[in-house]
């Protein structure tokens, strides 16, 4: 038995924030702005995962509305619903992401948020696609005033013994 799950995330560009996608620190003038570290990246998978056993969405897990949240790391929360009970028969068949930001150049930074992400799933790095493009500067992500993370995956029902 085989779900598929999509996530989509976006955060504006504001001054005085690291930037961290993939769960790795970007250099770049300005970070995302969101009540955790706002990793869209990482925001789009978890998503992406919750939804693919329809399990809701990373705001209904981790409410911007609670403290405890409040600058957290994105991969420990993706690690939180990975290793929930819900995911426990699941496994990752595949993984492919696109990050859409016009600035900065990202692909220096793909082949260690690839290694993150894979480490997070317990696959191999050749499990998981990311990719970056820009907005062609059309609206505000094209502006620069944000950057954008979708993320397609499929999850396959591991095989009980019998």
């Amino acid at each position: 038995m085989y779900r598929v799950g999509t996530g989509f995330d976006v955060h504006q560009l504001v001054s005085g924030r690291d930037l961290i996608i993939g769960g790795i620190k970007v250099p770049h003038s300005k970070g995302l702005l969101g009540h955790s570290d706002a990793d869209v990246l990482l925001h789009a998978i978890t998503d992406a995962v919750l939804g693919a056993l329809a399990l809701g969405d990373i705001g209904q897990w981790f409410p911007d509305t609670k403290q405890e949240f409040k600058g957290a790391n994105s991969v420990e929360l993706l690690r939180y619903v990975l290793e929930s009970k819900y995911l426990a028969p699941w496994s990752l068949v595949n993984l492919d992401c696109t990050i859409i930001a016009q600035e900065p150049k990202l692909a220096a930074y793909i082949p260690s948020m690839r290694q993150v992400v894979a480490k997070l799933f317990n696959v191999t790095i050749n499990d998981i696609s990311i990719k970056a493009t820009t907005f062609e500067k059309m609206g505000s992500l094209g502006r620069a005033e944000g950057i954008a993370a979708q993320a397609n995956l499929m999850l396959q029902k591991t095989p009980t013994e019998k």
